[in-house]
């Protein structure tokens, strides 16, 4: 606290940190002159006797002036970009594991290359974590040259496949590739720089990034120093290699240091979605495509009542007696009717809460998610627990099985993973609280190169939408009429439509953005800064590019003139939940010293203000006299809006930290389960599951030996053991345990012996890891139904979250002893077929009463019960 105040009263912020690196950015910058000298090869040989020297991470905070100038001179040869004293405080700030926020075109990408650089060197592989495939594949070959100047190896894993950068690689299609890398030289680089400057593509990539990314595999990628990649493939491949049946299919090598581009985006705006890896479960499509006709019948604050900030739907009782009525139920509650409960509440929440061109896109007969706060399409990704199933009714498209989850993990999980962790954004401060307690990282501002003289114009707040739109036009016709660039930014493709209409009807030729086209993305982000462009934008525009003042390619006779006009001006159409996502808009201007402008239009029948303006505002509607075309100008009015979206921001922060501490119980489990999963592997590796299966035979029977004579020939008798010989009443009791386990070890040699050694262990890893993976899968199903069940324990006056902690700690403890139970059962039946046994493990008898022909198998085997053991 007093730290902050002092910062306060110390002047400019963001001179405070680069204030209290002076000292290490001046030695950095005498070792230049001294470098300068040195030929390519000299440089890259001082590299890798730095690498040689570090032996533990306390050298390298002795080596980092030397270090980071090295960076410094590979960047003035090969990119023909010199690191800026400021872009050094932002990288020794990400050294530190701090996250920076550094203002849009300051060139976050080119300062994060010198730590990673410099913990590249200890040679426990750097993570760098974009928002897309494409920047990986941009940053990979662009921040790569430097790189590869000084040594050390780049690999980039994307959603379909992964590279290393090869400036030797050409393209698959290529005939005439350079043979020797050692003969690439500085002019070589300069050429191949000159080239891409000659081809820059629009998003200040090359079109040539192609031609030096060389396909390998994935554990290859990893191996690399620095490896580029999303965060989502980062996320997955982790998951994946706690799935594998072999070590050596995994292809990460641990979690050493990330730094996460755009921060604020992967660790806060996803970190409510988590990554989840499932397989196909038993249909459910019929369901879905009957309650979504159901839901049309009923109405709203009738049947049931919408929590807009809770984003809930909930049934009353008028709602209960109609369900009831259409599906012939005497109680939708009652254990054969609760199956229903669920496939309406999701088939309500499609309807009321999820908005086709808002949420969600139709594509080809698919349902694609829109990230609300990039404006992109998240191929691949579906919503959980029935939602998406529930959407694709409504949609009347393909509704596709229901699957079961097999893994799980939360950004915020994953990315605490890492020994070190840093990231970079044009927007941290205001989420500053929530980085800090949730990962325990601290956010500096770094300043600007050249002072910024962008203009942040008061917003102009209207009555009504219509009004707002009304002078939105204006706006747009009056500085299009002047020829200045503007880049109007929407918070969904429904408006970003709407607004694309209304200046069509205006007769103003525009360029559309949004994630139903965002093949075209590259095309018009480069034109956006052109003398008289209109650009309509949504979120995507926000992130991880550059708008040049007369377009790219541009002339300084275009440039010169746009300056005179005030540069790109963007408007905000309405400002977002989060001020971040409205500080990155305002950021796409003014970048580099560049003038330019921003404002919002904001209306108060704006979703921000109708839900979370509070009454105030709603008695301001009726009491105010304003013309509707006048914008209201009132303090009330402006701290509303900015009330409005800190009370959201905090809602969200505590939906976020509610998420954390429900996901930290299982993920105790989680790290617990791959523990175990993993030594299962290593005794593999070291012909040690045979010692192992016989501890768990062991163990096993000291906990049945006190059954009844007659219960534990049943028992053996069902594993194959017992015959006429085996006749307990003869055996004294306390011969009993030896007796059994003496029966047990010979018929379990008895099945090694009629197996190969190699067959054997294998059959056993098989074995004890499909039981494994088949237990934890129900285990994930079964917290996920207890989180559900403690929060009807709220109204017993019960923490719901210590319920979830004892009641999962219970389960959790059964999930290790049901392992024992059932790998007991299955291991003398080995010859059958292992997959299959190890695939279904058998339960009591009693958990299979009272099961309905159409529910899930009790098994686990993800087949209909009528399907499976109900034949």
């Amino acid at each position: 606290m007093l730290s902050s105040i002092f910062k306060i009263f110390a002047g400019d912020p963001s001179r405070y940190f680069y204030n209290k690196q002076s000292a290490t950015i001046t030695e950095i910058n005498q070792l230049e002159a001294e470098l300068e000298k040195l030929s390519d090869f000299s440089l890259r040989e001082k590299s890798l006797e730095l690498k040689k020297e570090v032996k533990n991470k306390t050298d390298l905070d002795r080596i980092l002036p030397l270090a980071f100038a090295l960076v410094r001179e590979a960047a003035k040869r090969v990119l023909k970009q010199r690191h800026f004293d400021v872009q050094m405080a932002g990288a020794i700030a990400l050294h530190q594991g701090k996250i920076i926020e550094m203002k849009t075109g300051e060139g976050k990408t080119l300062a994060a290359t010198a730590p990673a650089y410099l913990n590249a060197l200890f040679n426990k592989g750097v993570h760098i974590v974009t928002v897309n495939d494409y920047l990986a594949k941009r940053d990979t070959v662009w921040m790569g040259q430097i790189y590869y100047a000084l040594g050390l190896s780049v690999g980039c894993i994307t959603h379909e496949s992964a590279y290393l950068y090869d400036p030797t690689y050409q393209g698959e299609n290529s005939k005439s590739q350079i043979t020797n890398s050692k003969q690439i030289s500085n002019s070589k680089f300069q050429i191949l720089n000159d080239e891409k400057d000659k081809e820059r593509d629009t998003l200040g990539a090359f079109k040539v990034v192609q031609e030096f990314l060389r396909p390998v595999s994935r554990k290859e990628a990893y191996q690399a120093d620095i490896t580029y990649g999303t965060n989502h493939e980062f996320g997955f491949d982790y998951l994946r290699d706690n799935l594998v049946y072999d070590p050596n299919e995994r292809v990460q090598r641990g979690h050493y240091f990330a730094i996460v581009d755009e921060v604020d985006s992967i660790l806060i705006d996803e970190a409510r979605t988590p990554l989840i890896i499932t397989i196909p479960e038993a249909e459910s499509s019929d369901y879905y495509r009957f309650f979504t006709k159901i839901v049309p019948q009923l109405k709203q604050d009738t049947d049931f009542n919408v929590d807009e900030k809770l984003r809930s739907v909930t049934l009353t009782e008028e709602g209960i007696a109609k369900v009831e009525k259409i599906l012939e139920l005497d109680n939708l509650y009652s254990p054969e009717g609760f199956r229903y409960l669920h496939y309406l509440e999701e088939s309500l929440k499609a309807h009321i809460l999820f908005k086709r061109d808002k949420h969600y896109v139709v594509k080809d007969g698919e349902i694609l998610i829109v990230d609300e706060f990039t404006g992109r399409l998240l191929f691949g990704r579906r919503y959980s627990g029935g939602l998406h199933q529930a959407i694709e009714a409504k949609e009347n498209v393909r509704v596709k099985e229901e699957s079961r989850v097999l893994a799980s993990i939360t950004f915020q999980n994953y990315f605490r993973l890492y020994e070190k962790l840093a990231g970079m954004t044009g927007t941290a401060l205001t989420s500053s609280e929530e980085f800090d307690k949730v990962y325990g990282l601290e956010a500096v501002p770094i300043p600007t190169n050249k002072p910024m003289i962008r203009k942040g114009l008061p917003d102009l707040v209207y009555k009504t939408e219509d009004a707002k739109w009304q002078a939105i036009i204006s706006e747009i016709k009056e500085r299009h009429q002047k020829g200045q660039p503007l880049l109007i930014g929407t918070v969904s493709i429904e408006k970003n439509e709407k607004l694309s209409s209304l200046l069509n009807r205006e007769g103003i030729g525009h360029e559309l953005l949004n994630a139903k086209n965002h093949e075209r993305e590259g095309a018009i982000i480069a034109q956006t800064g052109k003398l008289g462009a209109v650009t309509v934008a949504t979120n995507m525009a926000g992130r991880g590019v550059d708008i040049v003042l007369g377009g790219n390619p541009s002339t300084p006779q275009e440039a010169e003139k746009i300056k005179e006009l005030g540069g790109l001006h963007v408007v905000g159409t309405e400002r977002h939940e989060a001020r971040r996502i409205d500080n990155q808009l305002r950021g796409r201007s003014g970048r580099q010293g560049d003038p330019g402008s921003s404002q919002f239009f904001v209306s108060l029948e704006d979703d921000l203000l109708r839900i979370f303006g509070g009454g105030r505002l709603k008695s301001l509607m009726t009491t105010l006299n304003y013309p509707e075309e006048m914008p209201i100008q009132s303090k009330m009015v402006s701290k509303a809006i900015e009330s409005a979206q800190s009370r959201v921001e905090g809602f969200n922060f505590d939906i976020r930290k509610h998420t954390l501490e429900y996901d930290d119980v299982l993920n105790k489990h989680r790290s617990s389960f791959y523990r175990r999963r993993d030594e299962v592997l290593k005794l593999s590796e070291n012909n040690g599951l045979e010692e192992f299966g016989r501890q768990i035979i062991e163990k096993v029977l000291i906990n049945i030996i006190n059954f009844s004579n007659e219960d534990l020939k049943k028992i053996f008798t069902a594993l194959g053991i017992g015959e006429e010989k085996f006749d307990l009443e003869k055996v004294p009791e306390e011969d009993k345990f030896n007796f059994l386990i003496s029966e047990l070890k010979i018929t379990y040699q008895k099945i090694k012996s009629e197996m190969s050694e190699e067959l054997f262990n294998l059959s056993l890893k098989l074995l004890i890891l499909r039981i494994l993976d088949a237990l934890w899968t129900e285990h994930l199903e079964n917290m996920e139904y207890l989180r559900e069940s403690v929060m009807i324990r709220a109204y017993g006056q019960r923490d719901p979250l210590v319920e979830y902690k004892n009641s999962g700690h219970r389960l959790f403890q059964d999930f290790f002893n049901r392992f024992e139970s059932i790998f007991f059962e299955a291991v003398f039946k080995m010859k059958k077929p292992v997959l299959e046994m190890a695939g279904q493990p058998k339960k009591d008898l009693q958990t299979f009463k009272k099961v309905g022909r159409n529910d899930p198998c009790p098994c686990g085997s993800g087949k209909k019960y009528k399907k499976c053991h109900g034949k």
